[in-house]
C-alpha cells in the first residue's frame, strides 16, 4: 500500500517475519528516522517532518510495534525491548537505504536508537536523543514498582474509553501556577491525536519497560555526534537523568533543557525545538 500526497507517502509493509508495519516518509534526501516513544505513534512527528522536507532531508517515521496500525501481537509476553527493537530493525533492513542513517528518538524510541547506534555503528551517522528512556531507574518509584512485574490482566486499559484518556491528556497539559491556570502546554491536534494513540495502542506494550536492560548502555563505544534535548518538567522520566546522560554521551555536540516543556518538547514547542534540531543536521 502506497498513498502519496505531494512529496507524503503512507506505506505499510510486511516483515519477512511476517510482521506489519506502518509507516510514513516525506521529502528526498539524506536519511532521517524519526522513532515515537512508548504510547505514542508515527503522528509524533508532524511538526517536524514537513520541516526536514524544507531542509533537504527525507523524513521517515512508523508506528513501533503495538503502536498505530503496526503489528500487534496477541500475547503480552511478546511486548519485550529487544522485539520492539527487532521489528524497528527489520523495518530499516526493508527500506534498503544505502546512506548512513541519522536517528532521531524520543523516549523509548530514544532508547530503541541508542540500541540500534551501539549494535550497528557503522549504518548511523548521528543520534538525537529527546527526553530518551533508557534505563528503568529513570521512573519516578511508584512506576518502577509496576513495572516490575509483567501485565497480564490489561481488560481495563483496553475498555478505556477515548474520552478518558482525553481527559487525562487534557488536565496532565495544563500549566499549574500559584493563584492561576494558563492554557495549555500542548495543542488541541497534539492533545487529539495523542488521546487516540493512547487508544489505539495494544495493551501489552506497557510490559516493555520492565524488559529495559538492567545494565547501562556502554556508551563508551557510541561514538557518533550525539544532540540531546529534554523538557526541564518531565514528570515521566527523571530530568536529572539527562543531565547525568550528558556526562556520559564521548560524543557529545549539544545539548539543551526547554524549560517550560515536560515529557514532550518536540511537541510542545516545535517551533523552537525543530531549529535546534536543523541546525544540528546541518552541521554533521
Amino acid at each position: 500500500m502506497n498513498v502519496m500526497t505531494k512529496n507524503i507517502a503512507y506505506q505499510k509493509t510486511m516483515l519477512k517475519n511476517g510482521q506489519k508495519v506502518n509507516y510514513v516518509r516525506q521529502g528526498y534526501g539524506e536519511p532521517v528516522i524519526l522513532i515515537h516513544g512508548l504510547a505514542a505513534s508515527l503522528h509524533d512527528w508532524d511538526d517536524m517532518l514537513p520541516e526536514l522536507e524544507r531542509k533537504g532531508y527525507a523524513g521517515y517515521a512508523l508506528d513501533l510495534l503495538g503502536h498505530g496500525e503496526s503489528e500487534k501481537p496477541v500475547f503480552s509476553h511478546e511486548y519485550t525491548l529487544e522485539n520492539a527493537f527487532l521489528h524497528f530493525e527489520h523495518w530499516l533492513d526493508a527500506l534498503h537505504l544505502r546512506e548512513p542513517l541519522t536517528l532521531v528518538g524520543h523516549s523509548l524510541g530514544g532508547g530503541l536508537a541508542l540500541m540500534y547506534a551501539l549494535r550497528h555503528p557503522q549504518r548511523v551517522r548521528a543520534l538525537t536523543l529527546i527526553n530518551p528512556f533508557y534505563s528503568v531507574s529513570q521512573l519516578p518509584l511508584i512506576l518502577r514498582k509496576v513495572f516490575r512485574h509483567q501485565l497480564i490482566n490489561t481488560t481495563l486499559i483496553e475498555r478505556t474509553p477515548y474520552n478518558v484518556f482525553r481527559f487525562l491528556v487534557d488536565m496532565t497539559s495544563f500549566n499549574y501556577y500559584i493563584g492561576r491556570r494558563e492554557s495549555h502546554i500542548l495543542p488541541e491536534h497534539v492533545r487529539y491525536q495523542t488521546a487516540l494513540d493512547y487508544k489505539r495502542a495494544a495493551s501489552g506494550i506497557y510490559n516493555i519497560p520492565r524488559t529495559l536492560p538492567r545494565a547501562e548502555f556502554d556508551l563508551s563505544r557510541l561514538h557518533q555526534p550525539t544532540l540531546l534535548l529534554w523538557g526541564g518538567r518531565d514528570q515521566t522520566l527523571s530530568p536529572s537523568s539527562f543531565d547525568q546522560l550528558a556526562r556520559s554521551l564521548p560524543n557529545l555536540a549539544a545539548s539543551k533543557q526547554f524549560h517550560i516543556c515536560g515529557h514532550v518538547p518536540h511537541q510542545c514547542h516545535p517551533e523552537r525545538l525543530n531549529p535546534v534540531v536543523m541546525e544540528f543536521l546541518r552541521t554533521i
